[in-house]
């Protein structure tokens, strides 16, 4: 277990990173340090605690990022909702079951690294490492950096260093959750002609026909896919243009009603109001990294209007 943060530990925080009026540490939910960012472009609130954003508001904008409101925040929990970063494999961990699903440090504490002003936008950059817990799991040394610039535009960009001797393979995504008025009526678009594995149907390869639409339970990782994609809400009016780099998938999830009310973290009727659509290198994408290599995954996000 990770020691619990005290008011000194954000005093320190603070003392060293908060930018006045702009930018501070604060307790968040469960007590768990967060960075409250403020600025005449967006607000956005970002934990520690996986590196996770779980808020992006653009000036004059709707919340774009959706939080569950069950979501859990403790130690060794994923929150629900907002960018789960995930690392070093993506699902269960083929060779073992009992590995946590889509990594370690989306529930690990990570250490703030920078807060500091970039044009009109202000970037926090956080980061991580091995330890003796994470290689119980995974018996390799890296580095990772989460540097999330927040702005007008919303930029993600996951940095992984091998930092030992001998080369690994790792997965990665960016699990970013997108508030929707109702998902029933929201597309996708851009993905027409794509070839995807269903993983609600036994990973079967098909291929997308026309916008993506959310009618049932969605888990689709479209192979070899980099343009950027189109989310239309007609009900929010609202499109969000969700763009990436050095990605290979895109992967599409929402629960749909069945799976959503097994669901300890998620309400029953809230799997209506996201979608995720999320930056990936997976399965056979997987990235290869030799002793001193770094790989930089990016994902930009903004909005317009609808047509």
């Amino acid at each position: 277990m990770e020691a619990a943060v005290t008011e000194l530990d954000i005093q320190r925080l603070n003392d060293r990173f908060a930018i006045p009026s702009i930018a501070q540490i604060v307790p968040g939910n469960g007590g768990l340090p967060k960075v409250k960012i403020s600025s005449a472009a967006a607000s956005a609130e970002i934990y520690l605690h996986g590196a996770h954003l779980t808020s992006w508001i653009p000036a004059g904008a709707e919340e774009v990022i959706f939080l569950s409101d069950k979501a859990q925040f403790q130690d060794g929990k994923a929150i629900r909702g907002g960018v789960p970063v995930c690392f070093p494999w993506f699902n269960a961990k083929a060779d073992d079951p009992k590995a946590p699903s889509h990594g370690f440090v989306r529930t690990k504490t990570w250490e703030l690294e920078s807060i500091i002003h970039e044009g009109n936008a202000i970037a926090v950059a956080l980061s991580t490492q091995h330890d003796q817990a994470t290689q119980k799991w995974w018996p390799h040394d890296f580095h990772a950096v989460h540097k999330i610039t927040i702005g007008s535009d919303l930029k993600l960009e996951l940095s992984v260093t091998n930092t030992g001797a001998a080369r690994f393979n790792f997965q990665e995504a960016l699990h970013t959750y997108y508030r929707v008025g109702d998902v029933r009526q929201v597309r996708l678009s851009s993905l027409d002609g794509v070839t995807y594995l269903d993983n609600a149907d036994n990973l079967r390869e098909k291929v997308q026909q026309g916008d993506n639409i959310f009618t049932q339970r969605t888990d689709n990782a479209y192979i070899n896919t980099e343009s950027e994609l189109e989310l239309s809400d007609p009900q929010l009016r609202r499109r969000i243009l969700i763009g990436k780099q050095n990605s290979k998938n895109t992967v599409v999830w929402n629960p749909g009603d069945e799976l959503a009310r097994g669901m300890a973290d998620l309400g029953d009727e809230e799997w209506q109001h996201f979608v995720c659509v999320e930056a990936a290198n997976i399965r056979s994408a997987a990235i290869t990294l030799e002793p001193g290599e770094e790989h930089t995954m990016t994902a930009n996000i903004r909005l317009a209007e609808l047509h």
